[in-house]
């Protein structure tokens, strides 16, 4: 069976015919903790769009003078069920997790954090850091891996210059470049793409795959569709080509793409699981772990999902309460 046999209502176009139905979506506003609160724009997830693959979240910060807003200071809090992915452009940001990792996020770097069944980490903008910018992103593991044990990967891909662009690909394949990060997720892809002044490149991608173009630091066009300064435009399945254009200043783009996941997802806080009540039972162990709650009679004598963590660290953070109504799958 084919890629596409396991698509029977994909769309495909002629070759080299890039789709026309783009969808713009605009990001929202997010303070991220502290008396300053270091603001990101949020892309994914919406109302709307809840997934672009397995891509569950996009958050875009920057660049921000952290003499006015403190940088980021996200102290320890937990993760499930998917992985977060760590780019940046400036700057330097500490990462610490009870997987027993301790890295630095450095530009051009990609540090892959798979959450798998649980685990708690910290990222901290160092000192040192004058102006943060970067994108931070998520990705739901599917039902095959998501209670896998957790894990940490750093690399650092070699940029790839063709007539008009120059790119960085940090998962999946994309130019004849080719990642080799183990996401536990199949058919995934994440780039970053230097436009030339005045471009106006073609991409091969994948017909099976759903894509999401982020215009990072100015406006483009995606597929003849003008993308606004920090907004994303969901391709979606059915195109062997997509076609990128640049203004006079060029541009530097974010580049997702994926398999649709085929699974409905709940996501709630820093956890995404399948049901409410999966949910449910996350918060509380990770309440009961970290010692903000008691624990609950159906966990004694189960192991531990959010693991040890180096002491001497900030505080860590406690998890908000739960809404008064279910939380609902989306896809």
């Amino acid at each position: 069976m084919t890629n596409l046999d396991k698509h029977p209502s994909l769309n495909v176009l002629q070759p080299g015919q890039p789709c026309t139905s783009i969808e713009v979506l605009e990001p929202r506003l997010v303070p991220l903790g502290g008396l300053r609160a270091m603001t990101v724009h949020r892309t994914l997830p919406q109302r709307q769009r809840s997934l672009v693959g397995a891509w569950c979240f996009l958050d875009h910060y920057g660049p921000d003078d952290v003499s006015t807003t403190g940088g980021m200071h996200v102290a320890r809090h937990p993760h499930t069920g998917l992985a977060t992915v760590s780019w940046i452009f400036t700057g330097q940001i500490d990462h610490l997790d009870s997987g027993g990792n301790a890295a630095a996020v450095l530009p051009g770097e990609l540090n892959l954090m798979i959450a798998g069944r649980g685990i708690t980490h910290q990222e901290i903008s160092t000192p040192e850091t004058t102006t943060l910018h970067g994108v931070q992103l998520w990705y739901a593991l599917p039902a095959e891996t998501r209670f896998s044990e957790n894990h940490f990967a750093h690399y650092v891909p070699e940029p790839v210059t063709l007539e008009g662009v120059t790119a960085q690909v940090f998962i999946g394949e994309l130019l004849g470049s080719a990642s080799p990060v183990d996401t536990r997720t199949p058919g995934l892809l994440g780039a970053e793409l230097l436009l030339n002044p005045g471009a106006h490149i073609r991409l091969p991608i994948r017909p099976d795959f759903e894509h999401a173009v982020l215009a990072e630091n100015a406006e483009i066009a995606v597929n003849s569709v003008a993308t606004p300064h920090r907004s994303l435009a969901y391709v979606p399945l059915g195109a062997d080509t997509l076609k990128l254009a640049a203004g006079e200043t060029g541009a530097r783009v974010i580049l997702l793409g994926g398999v649709p996941l085929g699974e409905q997802i709940v996501m709630w806080w820093n956890f995404v699981g399948r049901s409410h009540d999966e949910i449910v039972e996350f918060r509380r162990r990770y309440q009961a772990e970290l010692g903000f709650e008691q624990a609950h009679p159906d966990d004694v004598g189960e192991p531990t999902l959010f693991g040890e963590y180096p002491p001497d660290q900030p505080e860590p953070i406690p998890a908000p309460p739960l809404p008064n109504s279910r939380l609902i799958p989306r896809k």
